[in-house]
């Protein structure tokens, strides 16, 4: 595995330094981390340990994000080839190995983002059978949450819980590369069809008339009937939260990778020209859509990430040259922007990737921090940039390269 040399883009902006110095910060955390996992966001610049609950320990592996950090390890390891990033890697895979066996912080649709960021890539990767079966048995308790009269797969917490039953989050669209990797793995047709119909659901009722997107969406589980949409981490119910139109161009893309349907191609495009639309002058967005960028609204660099890798990834399937250029142009323009002003200086400043993201504004958790997603996502886009050909792990189960 050879290390990548360094590249300079367009507007002069080294990309081979941005990955150096993203390299060097996870090479610390591993230091300083361990075989624990670090907090969903930082505090002040740091990551704290994940805090104890539910019985697991500080540093243990529970919630949605644990999976951010092994993705950031395999990703090292491609990039380098140094052995410790993929025995990190390999060891993270074992643990949420022990995670899915133990039936431990399971009752979530982000299984997708904790198994096909820490266990596909092992199988992938290297041929390990213990992570490929940790993975079938995430894609097993994420078909577990799919609700057939309504044809979606629910979000969080019990599925007998009268809050939740019914509700998707448009999060859900990037949880679905597992399911097409499980079908593509079993042959089993019910993998394929959660994905048809889910993300049929979401393309007619969670992306507006206007191509804004709602956050979350419910439907009635016994009739299948739709509800209403909603947010819980947008601005207000009817504003459009920025990293949620970013999952959309991602997410929508990916899913029409997966199934080649063309009304998920065009879904993606809808919510790409949104998104651009509404970015201020140095292409990093406010946090809500709603807020212009002369509004003061703080910065969501993650959700810049995020559509950097969902515009990268639209590029190579439009079979439109001039919306593949637009696509791809936007993308290294954000990029830019995000190495030149959302990056830490000097070397050390941050346990983060990347500055300036928002977690959950209303609820006033991980504002105007570093998140794992965001890090993960920042390296994701350098990869794409820099790696041209490098499959990303989303793709598992497609057959296809971008």
């Amino acid at each position: 595995m050879n290390s990548l040399s360094p590249a300079w883009d367009q507007a002069g902006v080294d990309t081979g330094a941005a990955i150096a110095r993203a390299l060097a910060t996870i090479r610390r955390n591993l230091n300083r981390f361990g075989d624990r996992y670090p907090d969903d966001t930082t505090a002040a610049g740091r990551y704290p340990l994940r805090p104890a609950a539910g019985g697991i320990p500080e540093g243990g592996n529970r919630g949605w994000t644990t999976g951010f950090w092994p993705g950031m390890q395999w990703l090292a390891w491609q990039l380098t080839g140094e052995r410790r990033f993929r025995d990190a890697a390999l060891a993270s895979a074992a643990d949420f190995g022990r995670r899915v066996a133990g039936g431990q912080d399971l009752e979530t649709h982000d299984l997708g983002f904790l198994y096909t960021l820490s266990c596909i890539p092992a199988w992938e990767q290297l041929g390990d059978e213990a992570a490929r079966d940790a993975a079938l048995r995430a894609a097993g308790h994420l078909m577990g949450r799919f609700l057939p009269a309504a044809g979606i797969i629910q979000a969080w917490g019990d599925l007998a819980d009268p809050a939740q039953r019914g509700r998707t989050i448009i999060d859900s669209l990037m949880n679905l590369p597992l399911l097409t990797w499980a079908g593509q793995q079993t042959g089993d047709p019910r993998y394929a069809d959660a994905v048809r119909r889910h993300t049929g659901q979401l393309r007619e009722h969670i992306l507006r008339a206007d191509d804004s997107t709602f956050h979350t969406y419910y439907w009635d589980a016994e009739t299948g009937q739709p509800r209403f949409g909603a947010t819980e981490q947008g601005a207000h119910d009817d504003s459009c939260w920025a990293r949620g139109q970013a999952w959309g161009i991602y997410g929508f893309a990916l899913n029409y990778r997966a199934t080649g349907d063309p009304a998920l191609a065009e879904a993606s495009r809808r919510c790409a020209g949104y998104f651009l639309g509404h970015l201020p002058a140095d292409l990093v967005p406010c946090w809500d859509l709603a807020y212009p960028g002369d509004s003061g609204a703080l910065r969501d660099s993650s959700a810049a990430a995020i559509a950097v890798c969902g515009l990268l990834e639209l590029s190579g399937l439009d079979r439109d040259a001039d919306r593949a250029t637009h696509y791809r142009q936007a993308a290294d323009d954000i990029l830019d922007s995000l190495i030149a002003g959302y990056t830490p200086d000097p070397a050390g400043a941050s346990d983060a990737l990347l500055l300036r993201g928002v977690y959950d504004m209303p609820k006033g958790i991980g504002v105007d921090e570093g998140t794992l997603w965001g890090d993960y996502f920042y390296l994701e886009a350098l990869a794409r940039r820099t790696r041209r050909g490098w499959r990303p792990y989303w793709h598992a189960g497609t057959g296809r390269n971008a």
